[in-house]
């Protein structure tokens, strides 16, 4: 019993250095993302992608327009599937956005230059 208690003792204390160790690098491969620039563009993008997908619908909804309703949500119901390469799309549209927008930040630039 009490070489169980170690041995998970041991499996405990190496998984949690693994999700650490996962979680640092997870954390350097986010970080040049979440700058105000990036995240502004970022939106600017996904408004490009889908956010014209929820305007359809509040406004369908809002002012009875049925084909501008069945528009967005069929959309929507596409980009719910898990084969959308939505995100795939909406970064590279994000990162073109910051070096038209944002040409003298280059900290930004650099950082996202270095993980691609």
């Amino acid at each position: 019993m009490i070489l169980l208690t170690i041995l998970l003792n041991k499996a405990i204390r190496r998984n949690k250095d693994d999700i650490v160790e996962s979680a640092k690098l997870l954390w350097h491969k986010i970080k040049p993302y979440l700058t105000w620039h990036f995240l502004l563009c970022f939106g600017i993008a996904w408004m490009i992608t889908n956010g014209w997908s929820y305007v359809f619908i509040i406004l369908g909804k809002a002012l009875s327009i049925k084909w501008m309703l069945t528009i967005g949500a069929s959309y929507l119901a596409f980009l719910w599937l898990p084969i959308t390469p939505e995100k795939v799309v909406t970064i590279p549209i994000a990162i073109w956005f910051v070096r038209k927008l944002f040409p003298n930040d280059f900290e930004t630039i650099k950082k996202i230059k270095e993980l691609n």
